[in-house]
């Protein structure tokens, strides 16, 4: 039977902070599903990890591009794990910081874990740039389930979605259309926990491997 649209299909019942990483050996075990995020310094992946997680500050948030500069851990339920990715593009970081984010990211996508979905987030208001489509096209050839989310939908009038929607969609050469997410009204929460569940619950493994 469907979900009805307004009913939560994953209640949030605990979640916390667990660790910051910049290498293998500081992950935390290996021992449930993973969902990663991933997006362009300050498009807003911290606000959608609260909003996700119904929490007011605990991915912590900065109007300063380029804050999250290791590779940070959150449990869900205990059953699953969130990890935000290192910020790319434009921030006001040293260039060595910058250097290493391909090499941090990489390690992690390469790591033996559980990764079920990473969700690439994009600001609704810019254009996908070659940053995103080197990494989407990366994440294909690795065959790493990846969902597009536009943040900040609430900054354009509900006429021109369609076409930011569209734009994103033929830039990406998207199979399906992007989701569409506020932080600030809370909308595309529930289509992003539907794709999270998907992809995550008892069968999201045979389900992504076999797309």
């Amino acid at each position: 039977m469907p979900t009805p649209p307004n009913k939560t299909v994953h209640p949030v019942r605990h979640s916390s902070f667990l660790s910051s990483a910049v290498a293998p050996s500081q992950y935390p075990p290996a021992d449930r599903p993973e969902a990663a995020f991933a997006g362009r310094s300050n498009v807003g992946k911290s606000s959608l990890i609260n909003r996700l997680l119904s929490r007011r500050n605990l991915a912590k948030t900065s109007r300063t591009p380029g804050r999250t500069q290791t590779i940070n851990f959150y449990d869900v339920n205990q059953e699953l794990y969130f990890v935000d990715l290192p910020g790319y593009g434009f921030a006001k970081v040293p260039l060595s910081v910058r250097a290493a984010w391909r090499p941090m990211v990489e390690r992690y996508l390469f790591a033996e874990r559980d990764l079920r979905l990473v969700i690439l987030l994009l600001d609704i208001r810019r254009d996908p740039q070659n940053e995103e489509k080197d990494l989407m096209t990366w994440l294909a050839a690795r065959q790493v389930p990846t969902l597009v989310v536009l943040t900040k939908a609430d900054k354009v009038s509900r006429g021109r979605r369609a076409e930011r929607v569209a734009t994103a969609a033929r830039a990406l050469d998207l199979a399906e259309p992007p989701l569409l997410f506020s932080a600030v009204s809370g909308e595309g929460r529930e289509a992003v926990w539907r794709r999270l569940a998907m992809a995550c619950g008892p069968t999201g493994r045979d389900r992504t491997e076999n797309e």
